[in-house]
């Protein structure tokens, strides 16, 4: 491996975070500052999430720019199985040979036949799927190493990285913390972070979101003490006990609020406007004077309409005597 310290001619994609930490921008359909992944550069080279299957070969370029070939990268680390999170797995696993693919282990059978999450996807997103997310190739079945409640991932030289099962947000989710940084890899268990704007946003799609599985989730993140968390969507944040806080809260402010929609017979999309106008003047981007751009963007991955349905499926199963 070389000492380069950004790729070429993606100074802005490509950034130093210390530790030898590289937040790295996957253009999730071409859009910038949206969904990042992450390279530990140590003794073994690990890529933590790989966004989507058209962003594999950005990533690739940005790992080589690094100094990271084809038969260095030593681990691949996916916090869960979104397509916005994994859907380049299979490819990056093509690319770089070497590479052990770790996953929680309600997700491995997907990476290995991606048959069902892809028509699910293409069941939800219909034509948009392939501009957005592409197609997740198999990952071989023998490259993948499952972890369950917890797991370790060996960085080299003594460092490492444990994972922490975290479902809420969905059932196959890991956070993962640096034994030598201190940072905490969140995945969506946090929500949205919005770094132009310092906004935080639920993510709370269907078909997983569990209310109390997601609150012990940030409890579980918060116990382990971590100094930084390091979101997919979107980079670093520093106000580890007051934005785990401010989470909890947020997702608490939605179900509440979808709640009380549900409670006036709305269907879906009146019951999405009426959270959407509820909760608007929570976030600094919907205001007037924010950019209309930079909103449609991040609606793309923590979209109102998704979040509510998650929120509105879970209030119905609470809903539902227990199977006998």
């Amino acid at each position: 491996m070389s000492s380069a310290a950004t790729a070429p001619g993606a100074a802005d994609a490509v950034v130093s975070l210390g530790h030898d930490v590289y937040q790295i921008d996957t253009l999730m359909a071409g859009f910038e500052r949206i969904t990042a992944g992450y390279l530990i550069r140590s003794g073994r080279p690990c890529l933590v999430e790989t966004g989507t299957a058209p962003s594999a070969p950005v990533v690739r370029d940005a790992l080589a720019g690094l100094g990271v070939g084809p038969h260095d990268l030593a681990a691949v680390v996916v916090t869960h199985i979104h397509l916005d999170h994994a859907g380049g797995t299979g490819d990056i696993a093509r690319m770089f040979p070497g590479a052990q693919v770790v996953v929680h282990e309600r997700g491995a059978r997907h990476l290995a036949d991606p048959s069902r999450l892809m028509a699910s996807a293409r069941a939800v997103w219909g034509d948009q799927l392939d501009g957005l997310f592409g197609t997740l190739a198999p990952t071989p079945a023998e490259r993948l190493r499952i972890v369950g409640q917890t797991g370790t991932i060996d960085l080299g030289g003594g460092r490492r990285l444990d994972s922490h099962h975290s479902p809420g947000h969905a059932r196959h989710h890991v956070g993962l913390i640096d034994s030598a940084s201190g940072d905490l890899y969140v995945g969506d268990a946090a929500g949205v972070y919005i770094p132009d704007t310092g906004d935080l946003r639920p993510a709370t799609p269907p078909p997983d979101f569990n209310l109390e599985a997601a609150v012990q989730s940030l409890r579980t993140f918060a116990a382990l003490q971590p100094t930084r968390l390091l979101f997919s969507h979107y980079g670093p944040v520093g106000a580890v006990e007051e934005t785990l806080g401010r989470a909890a809260e947020e997702i608490s402010v939605w179900v509440d609020e979808t709640r009380r929609a549900r409670g006036r017979g709305l269907d879906l999309d009146h019951a999405a406007a009426m959270v959407a106008e509820r909760t608007r003047q929570r976030y600094a981007i919907l205001r007037d004077d924010a950019d209309p751009a930079l909103a449609a963007k991040y609606e793309r991955v923590g979209g109102t309409t998704a979040n509510v349905a998650g929120i509105a499926r879970w209030l119905d199963q609470q809903c539902q005597p227990p199977a006998r």
